[in-house]
Parts: C-alpha cells; structure tokens; sequence
C-alpha cells in the first residue's frame, strides 16, 4: 500500500505541476512541524485533494468523501490508496466519527471541509458545526489552511496556460470548551475556526468571514480557541 500511496501521490505531483504553478510550502512546512490533527480547508473544486494528498507524502494525509464518490473505480483506487473515510449524507456520521478516530489514532492527518459542499467560485461559505464536536472529544487541533487560484482552472486550461495555485497554512490551535457545546457556543466557535481560515484568503474571497478575518488581523483574540506555539 506504501508503495502504492507513493506512486499516486507522484502521479498527482507531476500532473499538477503541468497545470498548475504551486505554491504549497506554507502547508508542507505545517504538517511537518506538526503531529496528526484535523486539518481544515476551504472546498472549491477537485484540485484539492490531489493538493492535500500529493504534496504531504510521505506524511499519511487522509480525508471524508461522499460515499458515492466509490462508485467510480477510479476515484474508488484513489480514496482507498489513501483510506479515505465514507460519508452517507443522508444518515448517522457515528460510523465516520469512528473510522476518523481510528486514522488518526493510525497517524494520519484528518482533512476536513467545514463549508462541505463546494464553492466553484472560491468565496468562503458558512460552515457547519461537526468539525467542532469531533475536535472537542477527541481533543485535536485544528490546522486552518486555505487555497486560491484553483478556481481559475478551467478558464486557464482552455487557455492553455498554467494556473498560479497557492495553498496556505495558518497557527494550529485547539478549542477550549469542555462538553457540549449549545447552538449559540457551537455557531460562535465555528464562527472563529472560519474566521482563522478565512484571514489566509484574500480579501475577494473571504465571504461571509470577511468581518472576522478583518478583526482577527487587527489583532482581536479569540475567545474558544487557544493557539499553539
């Protein structure tokens, strides 16, 4: 499988570099001064996880997919070369939680979307809370990474030109809050991890966090969420 997972993540390199201009050391130089943890990213289109996956080797990167997406024996070899985790959504995430405890347990490096569908346009969208819960019972940082420029790739392919592709990292940290989390706790937690992902963007493309982001570069602390030096 190691062998494998090499060849893949080769493969998905040497195609991008084709298509793309990478800047991807802010994330590379994340992970490797990190241990395992989730590491939460914006989701604009498919460029993502060849990015998440590819470019960390040989550090096990996983991540959640859609379950349907292993009806396609393609995207099937690549999810199972890198044991990526199901999501039925339309039911229970308890199994997932399960198998995205257990990877990380194994060493792997857990890629989550909080927004869960994608952009296509790149702007930020609100998140969703299940990162939260999983982060605090499992007591997990938190890495906020974020890319741009992918969003350009169809109009720069069709153009036979290469797309400027940058994807940064911020400070990990870890949420401070014991339990469970209410509706109003939960949304004002998430409204900070999104905030710390959103200041990595530019401004065009921040969203519905452009407040925050602006706020959280000023200078305002946090109030949930304690960062690791």
């Amino acid at each position: 499988m190691d062998f494998r997972r090499a060849a893949v993540s080769f493969l998905f390199r040497l195609i991008i570099n084709i298509i793309c201009k990478m800047d991807c050391r802010e994330y590379v130089k994340a992970l490797l001064k990190n241990k395992p943890m989730i590491v939460a990213f914006n989701h604009i289109n498919f460029l993502e996880v060849p990015v998440l996956v590819g470019y960390s080797h040989p550090l096990y990167v996983t991540g959640l997919a859609k379950k349907e997406t292993w009806d396609s024996l393609i995207f099937s070899f690549i999810f199972n070369t890198y044991r990526a985790i199901p999501i039925d959504r339309s039911g229970s995430f308890i199994k997932a939680f399960k198998l995205m405890r257990k990877r990380v347990n194994e060493g792997y490096f857990m890629c989550i979307a909080p927004e869960g569908k994608r952009s296509v346009d790149g702007i930020l969208r609100h998140g969703k809370a299940g990162i939260i819960q999983f982060a605090i019972d499992e007591n997990l940082p938190i890495l906020p990474t974020a890319h741009y420029g992918g969003e350009n790739i169809w109009k720069n392919i069709k153009r036979f030109k290469r797309t400027p592709f940058c994807f940064r990292a911020g400070k990990p940290f870890r949420i401070k809050f014991e339990g469970q989390p209410g509706k109003e706790e939960r949304e004002q937690i998430l409204t900070e991890v999104m905030g710390q992902m959103a200041v990595l963007l530019p401004e065009r493309m921040r969203g519905v966090y452009a407040e925050q982001a602006v706020a959280f570069k000023a200078g305002r602390k946090c109030k949930y969420l304690e960062f690791i030096q």
